[in-house]
């Protein structure tokens, strides 16, 4: 087989989708040793990336996403290199590429939360023109979760036999440090105490607004003394927002903004946090709670969306809708000494579930059933 993967998103930073891209070639590499792949880059990734093998090509698409030369240029790209199957790693593909191929549907985001970005009435329509193709056009699709499955066919009444669960992964970097190597990393980003840890995107369904109130009663009510650190971009749309909202409640002072941080960094903030907040409304997967557990750190997380099927019994969940639900949660998570073990231990075994090896098997076979 001649086989297309879509690399344009492929990074080697600890990033959704483009970790999953990564993840996925260099698995699928290693454990095929017949077939031949094309991959398709943007620049810079394009220049830095080296094929391992003769049957790996790579060719520049130079077309980025959700633009009208993903609809044109990629389309002539894919065409010209005769493929047995294209593997299109998001929903974004061309609407008029007609032969066989998958699509993975990370999650359905910007169908419930579109949020500031996607407000234009063109832009979602667009957005709900390309999904829809990639999902009829293909002969599978591959979903990361349960529930993304269950949306996809709640919201595209996609058939159900036409769609695979295959679960992601977390990477071998996320794990425990020694506690010198953790408390270093803290004072260099100037957490001197106790500290409650979000890491991720500033977007409304990433609900950081109730996040941030759930942390004020927490001080208020229940007499937390520790910091809140939240990690990620100051999203230009959203950080205002946030700013003004935490200046409101009195708690700016006591929030540490750390921007973003290198991999490594982001580790061993993991492992120093007293417990891992995922406050968020939805998600496809959501890697941050098991990179968490990873590290031997505790979670508290939203019970929606896909977040309790990854979590399982190894996290302790609140109503993200409800702030003061969410403060007792994570208060009850600090103070009780005995479940906090229970959940890291737990956890710890919980990601035995999960591994990229075992996502590339299951997606090297569904290529092999479509041709």
């Amino acid at each position: 087989m001649k086989i297309g993967i879509d690399c344009r998103m492929y990074s080697t930073r600890f990033t959704g989708i483009g970790r999953y891209v990564f993840e996925l070639t260099s698995h699928l590499f290693k454990l095929d040793k017949k077939n031949e792949y094309v991959l398709f880059f943007n620049d810079p990734e394009f220049q830095k990336f080296e094929p391992p093998n003769s049957r790996v090509k790579k060719v520049l698409v130079d077309a980025r996403h959700y633009s009208l030369k993903e609809q044109t240029t990629f389309l002539k790209k894919i065409n010209a290199e005769k493929l047995d199957l294209m593997h299109f790693t998001h929903f974004n593909a061309p609407i008029f590429y007609k032969k066989p191929s998958i699509v993975t549907i990370h999650d359905l985001t910007l169908s419930y939360f579109p949020g500031k970005k996607m407000r234009a009435l063109p832009y979602r329509l667009a957005y709900q023109l390309v999904l829809r193709n990639a999902v009829n056009n293909a002969s599978k699709v591959i979903a990361v979760s349960q529930n993304t499955k269950q949306d996809l066919l709640k919201l595209l009444k996609a058939k159900p036999d036409k769609i695979e669960v295959i679960y992601e992964a977390v990477d071998a970097h996320f794990k425990q440090l020694p506690t010198d190597v953790v408390k270093k990393i803290c004072e260099k980003h100037n957490i001197l105490g106790p500290y409650l840890l979000y890491t991720g995107v500033w977007r409304g369904h990433k609900n950081l607004k109730n996040l941030i109130q759930a942390f004020a009663i927490l001080k208020k009510e229940y007499g937390y003394i520790g910091n809140l650190v939240i990690t990620g971009r100051a999203d230009p749309l959203y950080a205002k927002e946030i700013y003004t909202f935490a200046r409101k409640l009195d708690i700016m002072d006591d929030i540490i903004f750390t921007g973003m941080v290198s991999e490594e960094d982001l580790v061993a903030l993991y492992n120093g946090a007293e417990a891992y907040v995922f406050p968020s409304l939805y998600e496809g997967f959501g890697l941050p709670p098991l990179e968490a557990m990873a590290c031997g750190t505790p979670v508290v997380a939203s019970k929606t969306s896909c977040i309790p099927e990854v979590c399982g019994d190894n996290a302790l969940f609140f109503d993200p809708y409800k702030p003061d639900n969410m403060a007792r949660v994570i208060c009850e998570i600090i103070g009780d000494k005995n479940k906090r073990e229970h959940l890291i231990k737990n956890g710890l075994k919980h990601l035995k579930l999960f591994s990229w090896d075992k996502m590339a098997k299951e997606t090297l076979q569904v290529y092999k059933e479509i041709i």
